[in-house]
């Protein structure tokens, strides 16, 4: 972290499944362990009870949002309509300078939609996307961008999410040369829908672009940034959450279903448990929204206080390492 004054991030309180709850004691946790300050933001009345001794600690500061927007609400208009919402409030806490990132659990497209409201987009960038860790196991993690924020791409847009995502992964994953995928149905050239075909050509511009790339090479090394549009990138990226849960099942229902497996499973089952500790999502806490003008992070629905700690922890280290002026000279120089 800086050795300057840390990093204040504004948090959306109420949203998630777990809110106000988990939240609240997330960004505690956040202020107490990490060198930031938070803005919560939320209703005072459901935020104070959860508050040790009904007061904010050091490094917290509680700001009253009237409002709350639902997971289920049309994102644009909740955006729009409701400026008195926790989740409007903290992208307006970054762009009046009040806070220099932003950390949402709650609806997603609202979360995107509000930080484009209220930050804009970098100059250059037509929309943004989000840049979801997949993880390798016994490697560095991979970037699949984008993974829910567009869902009607064109293929220019792709182009700019492969830019960004590659720009990213050299500022969080510390790559040199980060080498970069077009998600398809085959590795050929000629493969995919009409919106693959005429983006192949004009990502062979791009530095690193090694071509088409599978399914099958999500969670494996070789490929650093895996680029598709949001619609394909979420249904892949629901697609292993659903795979890696079933895996989950499959393997602790056969360490349960015999004496000796139990017995075996004394042996294994830590093992396991450790190895799998990278595959969970409340290690990385959040995925990071690319393209607008400013640092916003968005954590998945189900978070847990752990979850929004790494978030907190994500969003503060975008501003320390430049991530949105990184990406500003990127797109220049693309």
């Amino acid at each position: 972290m800086s050795s300057t004054a840390p990093v204040t991030v504004a948090v959306d309180a109420m949203g998630g499944d777990h809110a106000p709850a988990e939240i609240v004691a997330g960004a505690i946790q956040a202020a107490d362990e990490l060198d930031v300050a938070v803005l919560l933001i939320g209703r005072e009345e459901e935020v104070t009870p959860l508050l040790p001794g009904g007061t904010a600690p050091p490094g917290v500061e509680l700001v009253d949002a009237r409002e709350v927007v639902a997971m289920g609400e049309d994102a644009a208009a909740a955006a729009r309509t409701k400026k008195d919402s926790s989740l409007v409030r903290a992208a307006q806490a970054v762009r009046e300078g009040k806070a220099q990132a932003m950390v949402g659990a709650g609806n997603t497209g609202a979360t995107m939609a509000a930080a484009l409201l209220k930050m804009g987009r970098i100059k250059g960038i037509a929309r943004p996307a989000i840049a979801v860790p997949i993880p390798v196991p016994g490697a560095r993690p991979q970037l699949l961008i984008d993974g829910g924020s567009t869902v009607d791409c064109t293929p220019e847009w792709l182009v700019q999410f492969a830019r960004m995502g590659r720009e990213y992964a050299r500022t969080r994953l510390g790559v040199d040369e980060p080498v970069v995928g077009l998600l398809s149905n085959g590795e050929e050239p000629g493969k995919g829908d009409e919106l693959r075909k005429a983006a192949y050509p004009l990502l062979e511009k791009v530095d690193g672009f090694t071509g088409n790339v599978e399914g099958r090479d999500l969670m494996h090394a070789g490929v650093d940034v895996i680029v598709a549009d949001g619609f394909t990138g979420n249904v892949a990226l629901k697609s292993l959450e659903g795979a890696l849960r079933a895996t989950v099942t499959l393997v602790f229902g056969v360490l349960d279903s015999t004496p000796e497996a139990k017995e075996a499973g004394k042996v294994v089952t830590p093992l396991l448990l450790a190895a799998a500790e990278d595959l969970d999502p409340d290690t990385t806490g959040g995925a990071a929204l690319l393209g607008v003008n400013g640092v916003c992070v968005i954590s998945h629905g189900s978070s847990s206080a752990r979850a929004i700690v790494n978030a907190i922890r994500l969003a503060a280290e975008c501003v320390d390492t430049r991530v949105v002026g990184r990406l500003e000279e990127a797109i220049d120089a693309g």
